[in-house]
């Protein structure tokens, strides 16, 4: 089985998700280890889950932690990248590490006003971008032609993986005529211990499929 596009699975809290997401052949499995934050789990949580879970690269997802606190976690579970936050000191995490980077980048507004500076001048320390359009609830029906025109030219310019809310069909046309680096999918609580319903993520993930 193999996808179109490489997929990250962003903020996975369970085994659950962590082999479905690797049975569906995601280039990326990440867990969120910012303390107090949505899906949050501990460095032990990880370690645990990932010996059971083959294929995919281990992602540990920051905040606004210390490079220190980084380094220290990413050395205890020997993760294969790390996801910064849009705030972090860029520059002291890639001093302290020489393994992949990935910067989210939260939009704030549909115009994108900012995003390109923002990227250029953290590109040279940065290996992927995430560019984030669901923390805000902005959907791509508010995105202008303009904005759509800017996100394109950076995709053509830097690897970008996309994190937004649509129905799958819509994710689909997205990709094909932005045409970024990737896609990034979220996990989520269990409905009990051992069982969730996939039907959205598997929609989406049989678009992608290569036929």
């Amino acid at each position: 089985m193999m996808l179109k596009f490489p997929v990250k699975a962003s903020q996975i809290t369970n085994l659950t998700d962590a082999r479905y997401f690797a049975a569906r052949a995601v280039e990326w499995i990440g867990f969120n280890l910012d303390p107090g934050t949505e899906n949050a789990v501990s460095p032990q949580e990880v370690s645990a889950i990932k010996e059971w879970v083959e294929g995919p690269s281990i992602v540990a997802e920051f905040g606004l932690q210390s490079s220190d606190e980084i380094k220290s976690i990413v050395d205890y579970l020997a993760v294969d990248a790390v996801q910064i936050s849009m705030f972090s000191d860029t520059k002291a995490i890639r001093e302290s590490l020489s393994i992949p980077i990935f910067k989210e980048v939260v939009i704030e507004e549909a115009s994108l006003q900012g995003l390109a500076a923002m990227l250029q001048e953290q590109a040279t320390m940065v290996d992927y971008f995430i560019i984030d359009l669901a923390k805000n609830n902005i959907e791509l029906n508010q995105l202008s032609k303009t904005a759509i025109d800017l996100l394109q030219a950076l995709c053509a310019d830097y690897q970008v993986l996309i994190n937004f809310n649509a129905s799958a069909e819509t994710i689909k046309l997205f990709l094909e005529q932005v045409k970024p680096y990737g896609l990034v999918l979220l996990g989520g609580e269990e409905e009990k211990v051992g069982y969730k319903s996939f039907d959205e993520l598997d929609e989406i993930l049989d678009l992608l499929e290569v036929e």
